[in-house]
Order: C-alpha cells, then sequence, then structure tokens
C-alpha cells in the first residue's frame, strides 16, 4: 500500500467521526459558526473528490472496481458492511419466499426452525422497548429521534439475522458442502476432504483450536470429520483452520443419509481414462 493511500484513509477515519459529531450538533440545535460548516463541507468534497480520484487511478492500473475498492477501504470494513447488506437482502428474500445460493441440481438442508421461537420473541421485546422508549422520551425531541431510529434498526437486524438463516440453507453439491449461519458464515468444504460424518446432537459446545460449531438454538446435530483442515474466516476476516465442523440441520438424519450418498458417490466415481502417449 502506498504512503498516499494510507494518508488518504488516516484523513478518512478522522474526518467521518467529526462529521458525526457535527450532524449531532446540527440535529441537537447547537449553532455552528458558518465557516466551521462551510470548512466542513468543503473537506467532505476535497475528501470524496481525491478518493475518486485515486479510485480511477487504480482502475486505469488494471485492477478491478470490486478490487480498487479494497485497497481504497480496509477489509474489515468491508466485511462488515458486507455482511449488514446481506442481512437486509434477506429481509426482501424471505419476504419473497426465495432461497440464495441453492443451485439447479443442489440439495438445500434448512436449519432455521428449532431457533425461529427465540428470535421472534426476542424481536417482540426489542419492539416493546421500542415503544415504550417512545413514550418515555416524547418531550426530548432529539433523543427521541435518534434513539427510534437505532430502536427500528435493532429490530431490523434481529429479523434479519432470522430471515439470513432461513434464506441461506445449507447445500450439498455434487463436488462441494457448504455451511452457512446467518449472514457471517458460509464455509465451502470440498467432499474429498470429508473424513467422516455421523449424526450427533450435542446442546454443549466448548471452544477448542480446530473446531467450529455452528449452533441453532445452541444444538448441533452433525459432526463432521476432515482429512486436511480448511479456512473458515472470521467475521473480521481473521483465518480460523478448522478439522471439525459441528452444525445442525431441521432434518438431520435426512442430511447424514444425503452426505454419505454423495460421499459413495465421489469415492467410487471412475477415474478419468489417461490420455495417449505423447
Amino acid at each position: 500500500m502506498t504512503a498516499a493511500i494510507r494518508l488518504l484513509r488516516g484523513l478518512a477515519y478522522a474526518f467521518l467521526p467529526a462529521e458525526v459529531v457535527l450532524l449531532i450538533c446540527l440535529v441537537a440545535g447547537v449553532r455552528i459558526p458558518p465557516y466551521a460548516l462551510a470548512a466542513a463541507e468543503a473537506a467532505g468534497l476535497v475528501l470524496l473528490s481525491v478518493s475518486g480520484a485515486v479510485f480511477l487511478g487504480l482502475r486505469r492500473r488494471g485492477l478491478s472496481a470490486r478490487q480498487a475498492v479494497g485497497v481504497l477501504v480496509p477489509g474489515p470494513v468491508l466485511r462488515l458492511m458486507g455482511h449488514e447488506l446481506r442481512l437486509m437482502a434477506s429481509l426482501a428474500l424471505w419476504v419473497a419466499r426465495r432461497r440464495t445460493g441453492v443451485r439447479p441440481g443442489d440439495q438445500a438442508f434448512p436449519h432455521a426452525r428449532d431457533q425461529a421461537a427465540l428470535m421472534y420473541g426476542f424481536a417482540f421485546v426489542c419492539l416493546v422497548e421500542t415503544v415504550g422508549m417512545s413514550y418515555l422520551l416524547a418531550d426530548l425531541p432529539v433523543a427521541h429521534a435518534v434513539v427510534l431510529v437505532l430502536d427500528v434498526y435493532t429490530v431490523l437486524f434481529v429479523l434479519g439475522l432470522h430471515a439470513a438463516s432461513v434464506t441461506r440453507p445449507h447445500v450439498l453439491a455434487s463436488d462441494a458442502l457448504r455451511l452457512r449461519q446467518a449472514a457471517h458464515v458460509d464455509l465451502r468444504i470440498p467432499l474429498d476432504r470429508i473424513a467422516a460424518v455421523r449424526h450427533e446432537l450435542l446442546f454443549t459446545h466448548e471452544k477448542r483450536e480446530g473446531e467450529l460449531d455452528l449452533a441453532v438454538g445452541s444444538q448441533t446435530s452433525l459432526t463432521i470429520e476432515l482429512t486436511e483442515p480448511v479456512d473458515a474466516p472470521r467475521l473480521l476476516g481473521a483465518p480460523r483452520p478448522v478439522r471439525t465442523v459441528r452444525c445442525h440441520a431441521d432434518d438431520a438424519r435426512a442430511f447424514v443419509r444425503a452426505l454419505d450418498q454423495a460421499l459413495t458417490r465421489a469415492r467410487t466415481a471412475p477415474s478419468p481414462s489417461p490420455g495417449p502417449p505423447g
């Protein structure tokens, strides 16, 4: 990363919090000197213009739009933004009764049923809290507006977590198993790396190195052992190699049977015939 881009990131980190503070002051009715507002707007325009120029320069150097954004914006920030966008997109898919990531010929295995009551109850509690805070802060319009936005977003966030689980089932393809949890875990395991799979109902999970527990409603029902580690990145992108994965499915026994059959087919498939000698 060049010094110019590091400087641009540093300016952005300094400018964005200052802009948020300025916006809160304006909403709260604090009188801001006109020259301060003009300076803030000018700084924002300059930062936006410079960022656009750097983006175009990266594109001219052959980078794709995604790669150029990745250079300008830190990876953890991009991953958090992507997570929030996937949650909101999941709400739309949920309303439309559609799923994502399931291709023709793939087998999908839902896993959200056993958490539904908990998530709906949590969303109801957040909704009651939203109504209560609106009543308590009725005489404080600024605080009322800020808290209302946060509370509504919290309700959408909770519903989005459940919607992501509903619309992103586990997927078994001809060559790989795709295990997912809400909008933050999407682990692809090639079938040739699966050593064994078994139905195992567990309600307690101790964190161990090299193991990944994708619990739903505090339970897992399948245990998958791997021949070699696969990377299951954390939310902010840190690597996490795992050799044992535990997950849950609404019909765990059917999931195990389908996975056993897929493994048998993959292991008994005829190897490609060698080509003619050179």
